[in-house]
């Protein structure tokens, strides 16, 4: 071997070496940073977090520097698979050890997720509510009919909760109680409905904002795919105008307190202020909870003159008609179709 190769492959070898030792150097700067811990940061961990997820969030604030090497970190001790949704106080630059220690040992406040999906009914999030440890329906739901806890949209006269309570996935901490999660619930709904601008705005068939949340209520109730809420929207509004009762079978099953999937003859003839078969107008209170495309959908009808709909297939796809001899032909075919 010549001088010169056998200095090449020495300087070779000592470059790998130093990148080694360098790189090495680093890592456990990573895993364990030199001096004490920074400021005291709050970290929040959503339920259903990943351990790649939690990694990133503390990096992004700051506990750690290389949300990469937590990853391998937590993959080479096992862990990372059981910490707890929550609130935690961290420090900044901790050590990895540290930061698995403070998450296996708890959040100083625990969160739980709520997720209330569009057309559940006041009893439906009381049920959902009650799941929650340490949280009971009914004191929920009383709370909610009580008239104590309150919407900017809700009239003087009305007390329900019913159908302002905007539907949403919440994180409940360990802390609120059921008139706390009321309250959650309510102020997400006025903050929609005021982005909507409900209380500023020309609104259709002469309906108050309170008005224009019972309809959105019956859209949500009634649509099964996104394109029929402007249409099933007009087709309230249409009726209002015409003084027409508007005959909606989600009012019926309301008035019943049933979850049905076929609505009988027998069932109209059920004796309620939400049996829009017999009464006139809207219903004195909303039947379930809108989202934001329902009530959008209120405001924005769709300018057609329908006064009729019946469902025309599977997928939920509702028919429109603007005659009775049109819609009983419609009705027909569906029944042929065997959707009805």
């Amino acid at each position: 071997m010549t001088t010169l190769r056998r200095k090449l492959l020495l300087g070779a070898a000592g470059g790998t070496l130093l990148v080694a030792l360098v790189g090495g150097v680093w890592l456990a700067r990573q895993i364990d940073p030199p001096g004490p811990p920074g400021a005291t940061v709050s970290v929040p961990i959503e339920p259903g977090t990943s351990a790649a997820g939690i990694a990133n969030r503390l990096e992004q604030r700051g506990v750690l520097t290389s949300a990469r090497v937590f990853r391998v970190y937590l993959k080479v001790r096992g862990e990372g698979s059981d910490f707890q949704a929550g609130e935690y106080e961290l420090q900044e630059h901790m050590a990895m050890g540290a930061v698995v220690h403070a998450l296996k040992a708890g959040p100083k406040i625990r969160f739980y997720k709520l997720t209330v999906p569009e057309g559940l009914t006041l009893v439906d999030i009381a049920d959902r509510v009650g799941k929650i440890p340490g949280r009971d329906r009914t004191k929920f739901l009383d709370a909610a009919r009580s008239g104590a806890v309150r919407s900017r949209f809700q009239p003087s006269g009305v007390k329900t909760m019913e159908g302002l309570l905007f539907p949403d996935t919440y994180l409940v901490t360990e802390k609120e109680d059921e008139a706390a999660i009321l309250g959650r619930l309510r102020d997400r709904f006025d903050q929609v409905a005021s982005d909507l601008n409900l209380g500023d705005r020309p609104l259709p068939a002469g309906m108050t904002p309170y008005q224009v949340i019972v309809a959105a209520s019956l859209v949500e109730a009634e649509a099964k795919v996104p394109e029929d809420r402007p249409l099933i929207a007009a087709v309230i509004a249409n009726r209002l105008r015409l003084g027409m009762k508007l005959q909606i079978d989600a009012t019926v099953l309301y008035a019943l307190g049933e979850h049905k999937t076929r609505v009988l003859y027998s069932d109209l003839e059920v004796n309620s202020p939400y049996n829009t078969y017999k009464v006139d107008g809207l219903p004195p209170t909303p039947i379930a909870a809108p989202g934001k495309a329902s009530l959008q959908a209120v405001l924005d009808p769709a300018k057609e003159d329908y006064l009729y709909y019946v469902l025309f297939d599977k997928n939920g796809k509702h028919a429109f008609a603007s005659t009775a001899a049109e819609f009983e032909r419609l009705k027909a075919e569906a029944q042929r179709k065997g959707v009805l």
